[in-house]
């Protein structure tokens, strides 16, 4: 059992002593040393000290939580202060609260709290997610991630999107045993394999029959832009025209004039050799295009022979609520671009287009088709249709965002809450008494400052942080706080995500200078 506070919660194992996992210190080394893994072995009699140093690793640091308790002294000297003191070398042990010094060897030399400063050190700037989340997790499962220094969090980012079944999910697990197991190569481009046979009749299986008995299938290399790319050379391609167009805010208050041959450049201009749509556009601030502009779109392409481009890298596999977000306008797209969660955790993209589309002489990338990615995704897409997880994303998704827009109606910092099953933006806006300046998106009659909404943002980010719950911002003021979880998400767990959320955006709000600023439908200070 694991112990309580103040002692060590170590059990005997056939290969020496295991840290217990559940311990209040997360098994962490004890004085003299910090190890890099929350769950540590030490070395059975006789047992080389070497080899379980290069192993755990020791290295200049507090002691296990200040000391308290039984711990091991790694390979280095320590010495501990305080009431009750030990020296040793190799395995020993010292008691007492105090703490440890001496330079440990090994790769998990400096322990869990100086990880972070060593990666920030050697890498750039362009680290974003490290840096606003000082989180190093070391296990993880469905929607918890446990951080190295024993701490869980409800993880409502999930990868971006990636994990639809969340963290570790036993299928997904089962499948990339499946696959190391049976000797199979890893990487073979894009040749045809049992795995990559199983993936493609899966997907076919997910997607509407208007599309899947004309489809063809194109594995692309899984970096960030790569299957857009491709599925833009194939519109190009198939058309002989190289403009194309992406929906955005403006044209959605458009009349779709942009798809004429004349719309913007006089005549002589060129129709678009495709028209490129994202059903929710997340990096914008999770915004839905509305159903009906989506309908009016796919009918102007195809009278004037544009390829319709979807989109779904963020919002397929159940996501939106619908298996893909596209079913809910009820149209069928030419060219479909996939990515994220189809590789089932692991890097994997797709694009799928009719077949009558021409395809272009070139190549998508030498990681395309990742046999393990291949088998987690198959068995992440069967998953999500044999358990209906979409609906159930519809389902759970409506009340995330009715607790979110009850928010709204209570905190002046809240503004417009945006999305789709269980893929949701919160914007925090800043309220003032300058009329004439207003975010982006936000609602009527809501001045802001300039600047200050991302502050805000960023300062429920923190308290989420704070209080177990890692969500995300986004949108072009890096004023929206975006939340997705996973599809597994359950009811137990969406109440605790939508109380530290409200707990977190009330520290905001009671914190903020000036304090509530009551405007119209809301309520004033408290």
């Amino acid at each position: 059992m694991p112990g309580a506070p103040g002692t060590s919660g170590r059990v005997r194992t056939a290969g020496g002593r295991r840290a217990v996992a559940g311990s209040p210190y997360g098994g962490c080394a004890g004085a003299g040393g910090n190890a890099g893994p929350v769950v540590a072995s030490e070395p059975a009699a006789g047992a080389s000290t070497r080899a379980h140093t290069a192993r755990v690793g020791a290295g200049q640091g507090r002691g296990l939580h200040e000391g308290a308790g039984q711990g091991s002294g790694m390979a280095g000297s320590g010495s501990g202060t305080g009431p009750g003191t030990g020296t040793g070398t190799g395995p020993g042990t010292g008691t007492g609260p105090g703490t440890g010094t001496g330079p440990g060897t090994g790769p998990g030399a400096g322990g869990r709290r100086s990880a972070p400063r060593r990666q920030a050190a050697r890498e750039p700037a362009a680290r974003t997610y490290a840096r606003a989340l000082p989180v190093v997790p070391v296990r993880a499962r469905g929607l918890t991630i446990e951080g190295a220094d024993g701490r869980r969090y409800l993880d409502c980012v999930s990868g971006a999107g990636t994990l639809a079944l969340g963290h570790n999910h036993p299928v997904v697990l089962d499948a990339i045993r499946a696959v190391l197991d049976s000797g199979a190569p890893l990487h073979v481009m894009d040749l045809t394999t049992p795995v990559e046979d199983a993936f493609v009749t899966e997907l076919l299986r997910t997607l509407p029959p208007g599309l899947a008995d004309r489809a063809r299938v194109r594995f692309c290399g899984p970096a960030g832009t790569a299957p857009v790319d491709a599925a833009v050379a194939l519109a190009r391609a198939a058309t002989g025209r190289t403009r194309v167009v992406t929906v955005t805010d403006a044209v959605t208050d458009a009349d779709e004039t942009f798809l004429d041959d004349d719309h913007g450049g006089g005549p002589g201009r060129e129709r678009p050799a495709g028209l490129l749509l994202e059903p929710v556009r997340s990096e914008a601030g999770v915004r839905p295009v509305p159903d009906g502009l989506v309908r009016r779109l796919r009918a102007r392409a195809a009278d004037r022979a544009v390829p319709l481009i979807v989109d779904e890298t963020g919002t397929g596999v159940g996501r939106t609520g619908a298996y893909w977000a596209f079913e809910h306008s009820g149209v069928t797209p030419d060219v479909l671009v996939l990515a994220k969660a189809i590789g089932g955790s692991l890097p994997l993209a797709v694009v799928v287009h009719r077949e009558d589309l021409v395809e272009p002489d070139r190549t998508a990338g030498a990681f395309r088709g990742n046999q393990l990615a291949l088998a987690a995704g198959a068995a992440t897409l069967a998953h999500v249709r044999e358990h209906r997880l979409a609906e159930h994303a519809a389902t759970l998704g409506g009340r995330m965002l009715t607790g979110l827009r009850a928010l709204a109606a209570e905190f002046t910092c809240v503004g417009d809450v945006r999305g789709r099953g269980l893929m949701a933006g919160v914007e925090l806006v800043a309220p003032d008494t300058a009329p004439d300046v207003t975010a982006h998106g936000a609602r009527p009659g809501t001045a802001v400052r300039p600047g200050t909404a991302a502050h805000l943002a960023t300062a429920v980010r923190r308290e989420c942080l704070r209080r177990g719950l890692i969500v995300d911002v986004t949108g072009p003021c890096a004023n929206v706080v975006r939340l997705l979880p996973p599809l597994i998400v359950t009811e137990e767990q969406m109440s605790a995500v939508l109380d530290r959320l409200a707990d977190a955006v009330r520290a905001v709000d009671r914190d903020r200078p000036g304090g509530s600023v009551p405007l119209r439908g809301k309520r004033g200070p408290r």
